[in-house]
């Protein structure tokens, strides 16, 4: 019996588990989704429509060597962040060469909350920064292309932070990292 026990503990924490990375996907589904509306809103606005959009062809390997096209603003792509719950938590501007989070006005995240410094600063920002520092010092990446941050702050509520040098991989990274950090902050200030 306490083995049947066992087995049933077991399944039941799987299930939660699923349950928890279907929440975890589910969220991210609705961030693509807003990603996808805001640049079908950018590009109906440039004089596309949405016939135009659905036969692009993929880019043929001469398109992917020449240069991208300089957009209109200095602004290339705007990154909505949210709560599960669909509460805003601050945009990411994305620009040819920085990112710009900005925290949304009605919150007010302090530097001094967690996770923000142990994790969000220490462990991502920090390291991305120690990995280019070695590539520098070995001669494998130029010092102006190296990934660099401020955290721009009015006392000790964050105002914005700027990115520099971050590629697709990293922008990834920084954006799951950023939201959840943000998510946390702002849990801990509901309660």
């Amino acid at each position: 019996m306490s083995q049947d026990s066992e087995k049933l503990k077991a399944l039941v924490a799987f299930k939660k588990r699923l349950e928890k990375r279907k929440d975890e996907l589910d969220s991210e589904i609705n961030e693509l989704n807003t990603m996808l509306e805001t640049v079908n809103s950018i590009l109906l606005e440039k004089g596309f429509n949405r016939g135009d959009m659905k036969e692009v062809a993929p880019p043929t390997q001469a398109a992917v060597e020449e240069p991208p096209l300089q957009p209109a603003s200095e602004t290339e792509g705007v990154i909505p962040l949210k709560t599960m719950n669909d509460e805003p938590l601050a945009i990411i501007y994305v620009s040819k060469d920085s990112l710009h989070v900005l925290p949304d006005d009605s919150k007010r995240f302090s530097v001094n909350t967690p996770p923000f410094n142990p994790f969000l600063v220490e462990r991502v920002l920090a390291k991305m920064r120690e990995k280019d520092d070695e590539l520098v010092k070995m001669g494998q990446l130029a010092p102006d292309k190296m990934f660099a941050y401020d955290i721009v702050c009015e006392g000790d509520l964050i105002r914005e932070i700027v990115i520099k040098n971050a590629d697709a991989e990293r922008l990834r990274e920084l954006r799951s990292s950023i939201r959840w950090t943000l998510e946390k902050m702002y849990e801990k200030m509901q309660s």
